[in-house]
């Protein structure tokens, strides 16, 4: 079994082999990522690709600790940069004080699966969407999110606010249907 430092050592000495174990590897993790930042497929797998080029291009500078983080932020950038480019226009507004929403009940949450969640999530308005997937999912905090995205702090805490909202208001939906049948 090839180990995943052997793998890279084998993409940095441009092997083919190695390039299609790494991707092999990480292909099915990395779609996952791409496809919470887009509304198609196509645009997924657009991003998907482009980040992938990214990362055999950009290995030697990969200088240890976390591949998978390494990639991870490359993958999430990529479709940072995808959502600029065809975002160009939209509004940019400031919130200065946002109230938190507090969060659905557990009940909704641990009475739907995984795929139901990713499924109601993938609903969310697109920037909601980004939003709530860089702080919720990627752990960036809103102040790194407003520079990536170059919008205020603020907008981005609004932003995960009305995402929190329009998800709970789903989830609530979600549940009153369930009880209902």
């Amino acid at each position: 079994m090839t180990t995943e430092e052997e793998i890279i050592a084998g993409c940095r000495q441009g092997k083919a082999s190695a390039q299609e174990k790494l991707y092999q590897l990480y292909s099915r993790r990395m779609m996952a990522v791409c496809s919470r930042y887009t509304r198609s497929r196509f645009e997924a797998e657009d991003i998907f690709h482009e980040a992938f080029v990214k990362v055999f291009k950009h290995l030697d500078s990969y200088s240890g600790g976390s591949f998978e983080g390494w990639m991870r932020r490359i993958f999430v950038n990529t479709a940072i940069n995808h959502y600029h480019k065809n975002h160009r226009y939209q509004e940019q507004l400031d919130y200065s004080v946002v109230e938190e929403i507090v969060p659905a009940s557990d009940d909704i949450i641990s009475s739907i699966s995984g795929q139901e969640l990713l499924a109601i999530i993938d609903q969310l308005p697109q920037g909601y969407n980004l939003i709530f997937n860089l702080y919720v999912v990627e752990g960036y905090n809103h102040r790194e999110i407003a520079e990536l995205l170059q919008i205020a702090e603020g907008t981005s805490k609004s932003q995960l606010a009305k995402a929190k909202a329009y998800l709970k208001k789903m989830l609530q939906q979600l549940s009153i249907s369930e009880h209902a049948d």
